[in-house]
């Protein structure tokens, strides 16, 4: 796996080892060595400088390089970084060919680094931190954007009771469930009071699906966490599975489609562009395309579908503010909790839409 926040996507941004993040790494290195492999070169440790969530570092030996995930240190809230699940779902995806990481091994002792984690092969690709595709040409970007769907269709169409998967998430009543979960994970991180958050979490309920359409939802699927081939518009890993569970596959295409609404450029925007110029699908052509490669004649409900995304997704970085706030997130504490409140903001602009 590669990270990257610099204009080439090719190149990842690492650094040292952040203070709130460190731990004695000779440990880590013994159990390397029985658990993954025994290179002839010590291990170096560093860190990448994206990841709201999990922690995320680069162990290198000589010319070998691994990627290791751990939980972030301190009290979690229930049911967050779930990175034995994230080796589960690519450990069995990867054993029927689909896009991930090559899993190396899981480590649930907290003794080695304070945390679970797990380690993976380190992959050369390309990750687009920015939607509009900067020094892409316009046919490169319609390919690019189909392939981010055709594999999220491709990943909805998994059999996944047949790759040991059938107990990976309680199947039915998904978007209640969810909207418990996140109501739940948003009150837990709560730290001030938000009107329009309190409105989504009245409103949605009663307009959300009530089908059973099962598979296997990634829950952060965009073009941030996938990684594309060297040269060719062609993912050869999906990335980020914490948030995966077995759930309604729609959660999935209405979540790429907040692209379309953001206005942050941290987390992705196509804010100001021209997509037709550029070479991206609008949001109607991104829903149809995946209709299309998945055999659906359309979507009902479409706009509660996007505005629940939007709500998970406030209710997510309510999560990563408050970490920062209290020292134990990824990034620097900040008394500035406008994304969550724009995102609620904007979910209830969508359902009144």
């Amino acid at each position: 796996m590669s990270e990257d926040t610099a204009p080439d996507p090719s190149h990842p941004s690492i650094g040292e080892v952040r203070e709130n993040h460190r731990f004695d790494p000779a440990p880590l290195e013994a159990w390397f060595r029985a658990n993954v492999e025994s290179p002839p070169e010590p291990l170096e440790l560093s860190q990448f400088n994206r990841g709201a969530s999990n922690p995320t570092f680069l162990l290198t030996a000589g010319a070998k390089r691994w990627v290791m995930r751990k939980k972030p240190p301190g009290q979690l809230l229930a049911s967050a970084h779930q990175v034995e699940r994230e080796y589960r779902v690519m450990s069995a995806l990867g054993s029927i060919g689909f896009p991930v990481p090559r899993m190396r091994a899981l480590c649930e002792d907290t003794s080695v680094v304070g945390t679970a984690f797990y380690v993976m092969d380190f992959l050369e690709g390309r990750i687009f931190r920015d939607a509009r595709l900067p020094g892409v040409a316009p046919a490169e970007r319609t390919a690019i954007y189909a392939n981010l769907i055709d594999t999220l269709a491709r990943l909805h169409e998994v059999d996944f009771a047949a790759i040991g998967l059938a107990d990976y998430g309680r199947p039915g009543n998904y978007f209640q469930r969810q909207m418990d979960r996140w109501t739940k994970q948003y009150r837990g991180a709560e730290s001030e009071l938000i009107p329009e958050m309190e409105h989504l979490i009245q409103a949605l309920p009663g307009l959300l699906p009530t089908t059973d359409d099962v598979g296997i939802a990634h829950g952060d699927y965009r073009l941030e966490n996938v990684m594309f081939h060297p040269t060719e518009p062609r993912i050869i890993a999906v990335l980020d599975w914490e948030l995966s569970t077995l759930g309604h596959p729609l959660a999935d295409i209405a979540y790429v489609c907040i692209l379309h609404h953001s206005r942050s450029e941290s987390w992705g925007t196509l804010d100001g562009v021209d997509l037709k110029a550029a070479g991206i699908p609008r949001e109607e052509e991104v829903v149809a395309a995946y209709c299309r490669r998945t055999g659906r004649a359309s979507i009902e409900g479409f706009n509660a579908l996007l505005a629940f995304s939007m709500f998970r997704l406030a209710s997510i970085g309510q999560g990563v503010f408050k970490r920062n706030l209290t020292g134990i997130g990824t990034g620097a504490a900040s008394t500035d909790n406008s994304n969550t409140r724009q995102l609620a903001a904007t979910a209830c602009a969508v359902l009144d839409r």
